[in-house]
């Protein structure tokens, strides 16, 4: 069996930050690294929920919403991906975009988008507070976040 293109990514060496992880055709997939996975680091399921909600809800509603194509959860717990059109959103675009809706995240006053049983299978651990403070964590970590440093860094 091929090892897909994730698991070739030398995580001893990762550090949270915003990646380039694939383009496949014109979707390009960005890592947002929340945390080192090999630190015994992860994101808990109610803080990947509540950032979920909120950061999926501002790129849908951001002037770039026609070209957001997916924003969810990692299954390893570190992060989460991002797909776009990588046509209608290039690389320092989306970038830009990525800082601006988590700097409003991380200010963000108003109620837990989603947050109903009808709206959402699993809305009871929705938090909006920790979703801020997860966001303010990650807008710091990207706010000079720049197209060369979309590499992953390697153990060279």
């Amino acid at each position: 069996m091929e090892r897909i293109a994730s698991f070739t990514v030398d995580h001893t060496v990762l550090v949270p930050g915003l990646y380039l992880s694939r383009k496949d055709g014109n979707v390009t997939t960005y890592d947002l690294r929340f945390c080192v996975p090999n630190s015994g680091d992860i994101l808990s399921n109610d803080r990947l929920h509540s950032v979920e909600h909120l950061i999926a809800t501002m790129l849908r509603n951001s002037e770039h919403k026609d070209a957001v194509i997916y924003f969810g959860p990692m299954g390893c717990q570190t992060g989460f991906y991002f797909l776009c059109d990588g046509e209608k959103l290039p690389e320092a675009e989306a970038i830009r975009l990525l800082q601006q809706v988590f700097r409003q995240a991380a200010e963000y006053q108003g109620p837990m988008p989603g947050c109903s049983p009808k709206e959402c299978g699993n809305f009871i651990n929705l938090n909006v507070a920790m979703a801020r403070n997860c966001c303010r964590f990650f807008a710091t970590v990207i706010e000079n976040w720049t197209v060369e440093q979309l590499t992953y860094p390697t153990g060279k």
